[in-house]
């Protein structure tokens, strides 16, 4: 599942394999550049070996779910198979590449991508995928690598807002008052703060402030992150306008709040709206289930544009793998209608696919809004070293009250520009 968060780094789009880029690329294996190219599963290797499956678990639920769908495709197809849950993901999912080892099946995520794939260590099997044109096209290219699809996307999350639906009342708002302009949010915003907590909050990261930076058009890089963007116009529109909620005192970061993360800082009633990800709802019901809420699209742009950013995580599928074939038929029963809408079930992430959406939407009605924003969402750098920079673009975005909204994104441009030399 998608949890990118402060608090809970887990899931989709928030598993940093730190020094994982610069292991030796697996070399016994069927190469991920040849098998980008090739036309059919007979170039996969294939054998009567049982295979392993690592995942970063955000939990029981989740772990049950995996090994339950691992065990009903076993069951019909013959081949063995074994799901650990890793205790760290990052240095389980690292040991077993440099020693020659790695599982054959495991998540992958986004940032951490390029490194692998440069190296020899990702078996580039998207082409091969049969449900390839049922993936959003945003995350399929959230895995393409130097124009190869490696891996399919398991499932994603994006932000959205939500909204105390108590306080909205107590404020004397109505569901007219919901803002669809970044001016509209403002005023909301200022009407929301009120003794004991501010109207708007989020986590002070590119992770969530990104939100803006794309509905003004920008972002840090573009689309198939071979380009740093983070100086363009729409960039410091969106880092000035938050700047203003600061300055204003109607938004203050999580951080500034006492609280780990946006959803603490809502679920504790320090902020009456919060910019976060669909995977709110399961803190909210397990540790703030007396508070009421909704969500809702953010507000558009500057240009009348809708931004979002989304996070995913793919099943990578190993080089060295004794039988690629088995786990792309594996990957391909994980990311079916029927496992994800269970996986969604089970634990809370949205389908990765879009065969599923009318279903997951009759299911999960007051998400929808999360869902919606997969039309327009970015999906966060991947380029190799991205994650770096913007660890450092965080750190600046912690002051931005105080700081040069041109000055922290002059800096995070050169920066990304080192990469893509």
């Amino acid at each position: 599942m998608t949890r990118h968060s402060t608090r809970a780094a887990i899931g989709a789009g928030a598993l940093v394999l730190a020094g994982a880029i610069a292991l030796t690329g697996c070399g016994s294996g069927f190469s991920g550049g040849n098998a980008g190219s090739s036309t059919g599963s007979t170039a996969l290797t294939s054998s009567d070996k049982p295979l392993n499956i690592l995942i970063g678990s955000s939990g029981d639920a989740e772990t049950k779910a995996v090994n339950d769908a691992v065990s009903a495709w076993s069951k019909t197809s013959g081949v063995k198979a074994t799901v650990t849950a890793a205790s760290d993901l990052n240095q389980q999912l690292s040991q077993g590449f440099a020693s020659g080892s790695p599982a054959d099946v495991f998540y992958q995520s986004t940032d951490a991508l390029a490194g692998y794939a440069s190296n020899g260590s990702l078996l580039a099997y998207g082409d091969l995928l049969k449900n390839k044109d049922d993936f959003y096209p945003s995350l399929l290219k959230s895995f393409t690598y130097d124009g190869k699809l490696y891996c399919a996307p398991k499932d994603f999350s994006t932000l959205q807002l939500v909204i105390n639906t108590d306080m909205w009342t107590q404020a004397g708002l109505t569901d007219a008052d919901i803002p669809k302009t970044w001016d509209e949010l403002a005023s909301v915003s200022k009407k929301l703060t009120a003794d004991g907590h501010v109207g708007l909050s989020m986590s002070g990261e590119y992770a969530r402030v990104g939100a803006f930076m794309v509905a003004a058009g920008g972002g840090l890089m573009n689309a198939d992150s071979t380009k740093a963007t983070a100086d363009a116009e729409g960039n410091v529109k969106a880092l000035d306008y938050l700047k203003g909620l600061l300055t204003g005192g109607s938004m203050k970061f999580a951080a500034d709040l006492g609280s780990g993360w946006g959803g603490e800082a809502f679920g504790t009633q320090k902020a009456a709206m919060v910019v976060e990800g669909n995977w709110i709802t399961g803190a909210m019901t397990n540790d703030y289930p007396t508070v009421k809420y909704k969500a809702v699209e953010l507000p558009a742009g500057p240009d009348g544009k809708k931004g979002t950013l989304q996070f995913t995580n793919c099943w990578g599928i190993s080089a060295d793998s004794k039988n690629q074939k088995a786990a792309l038929d594996l990957v391909e029963h994980l990311t079916s209608a029927d496992s994800q809408l269970a996986f969604s079930k089970a634990f809370g992430p949205m389908p990765s696919i879009k065969s599923a959406a009318d279903q997951w939407k009759k299911d999960n009605a007051p998400l929808v809004p999360f869902l919606n924003g997969a039309e327009y969402a970015q999906g966060v750098p991947t380029a190799k070293g991205a994650s770096d920079v913007v660890t450092d673009f965080n750190g600046k975005l912690g002051s931005l009250a105080t700081g040069d909204p041109k000055a922290i994104l002059d800096a995070a441009q050169k920066n990304l520009e080192a990469l893509t030399k």
